[in-house]
């Protein structure tokens, strides 16, 4: 059976761990790649620099944060949507920034959803599992973009 590969793109050690023990939670078997700017998340997204040789195959699903080092969230995806052959990966921007405009501009750009981290642990929690389980259950993603790792 064919898993599908999460990326998550977040700087952030604190929510790193609360959003791969929510995945787990959900009893999520797929591989959760973590990068922690958008630099890196770019280079393992076209196989580039220390990613060059890894497994082919895009993500499931991208999940997003804005406020990153290097190359910022939004630049990341205004690269991604703007490039034929990426432009279809899902990219869901999973963010503290309640801001209007920063909403506006990913929808503008491309993202497939823009969802604010909740401040509550809880709630927090629940608003991973939801995600993880939509989007590597649920979705149908657009042809080519699984991964082909295999369950064990």
């Amino acid at each position: 059976m064919e898993l599908k590969r999460i990326l998550l793109v977040e700087d952030s050690a604190n929510d790193i761990e609360l959003i791969l023990t929510a995945l787990s939670q959900n009893n999520l078997a797929n591989e959760v790649v973590v990068v922690r700017d958008g630099a890196e998340a770019l280079d393992y997204l076209y196989r580039q620099g220390v990613y060059r040789l890894r497994m082919e195959g895009h993500p499931v699903v991208v999940l997003l944060d804005l406020k990153l080092p290097k190359i910022d969230g939004t630049e990341v995806l205004a690269h991604l949507k703007s490039d034929t052959q990426m432009k279809l990966l899902p990219v869901v921007v999973l963010t503290s920034s309640r801001e209007e405009p920063d909403l506006v501009k990913c929808y503008e750009l491309g993202a497939n959803a823009y969802v604010v981290k909740p401040v509550d642990f809880r709630e927090f929690v629940e608003a991973i599992k939801g995600l993880g389980l939509f989007w590597a259950v649920v979705n149908q993603p657009p042809p080519g973009s699984i991964s082909s790792v295999r369950s064990k």
